[in-house]
């Protein structure tokens, strides 16, 4: 109990927790966050900036290390969510309709991932809170799984990478980066929900159109 009192305490204190936790925290919290449903919560990615800024700053931790262990964190995670949205997604299938399922919404769910699964899988990785249930909506939709694995590691490999060298090569092209690193995170953050603020301003907008 203490060890996840102290845990949830670092949190949102990046460096603190990096330095505690260490490539466990890291691949722990990548893997929760995409995985599983109560992970939305979690930072994904201003933690995976941190860590490139601090691979570069001090040595602590190895980039190269970073890459393939929280490539494959991240690409596991979401396969574990594919697998969990699956099991019920069979189950529902074959539900009759009631007063909180519609077999017609899960036949649209159904055609959805079927026509944009694969830029869903990608997309979703780069905004926050969609990353986490993306996979698993995509195995309730009974996306097939060849096409959903392909795309996981491509979305995987691609989100992880790019925050890492993100942090990386600020610390590595901007003098004392580690001061100004609350301003980096904020920027992350602000970008990471940029799709969502999009999507809603769309959404409003085709509203107020019909």
């Amino acid at each position: 109990m203490n060890l996840i009192h102290e845990f949830f305490q670092r949190l949102y204190h990046f460096h603190d927790l990096i330095r505690w936790g260490g490539y466990t925290a890291l691949i722990l919290i990548v893997f929760c966050e995409t995985g599983l449903f109560a992970g939305f919560f979690l930072p994904g990615d201003s933690l995976l900036v941190t860590a490139g800024l601090i691979a570069a700053i001090d040595g602590t931790l190895s980039i190269g290390v970073l890459l393939v262990s929280l490539c494959a964190a991240a690409i596991v995670g979401d396969t574990v969510g594919y697998w969990v949205g699956h099991y019920f997604g069979v189950k529902l299938k074959n539900k009759p309709d009631s007063l909180f399922f519609r077999r017609e919404h899960f036949e649209k769910a159904e055609a959805f991932y079927a026509k944009h699964g694969p830029k869903t899988i990608v997309l979703a990785r780069f905004v926050p809170i969609i990353r986490t249930f993306a996979p698993t909506v995509a195995g309730a939709a009974l996306m097939n799984y060849g096409k959903f694995i392909v795309y996981n590691v491509v979305g995987g490999i691609g989100w992880v990478t790019s925050m890492l060298f993100i942090g990386y090569f600020l610390a590595r092209t901007i003098p004392d980066v580690e001061k100004k690193i609350h301003w980096i995170i904020l920027a992350v953050i602000f970008i990471s929900f940029l799709p969502i603020l999009k999507e809603w301003w769309q959404a409003r907008r085709n509203r107020g159109s019909a």
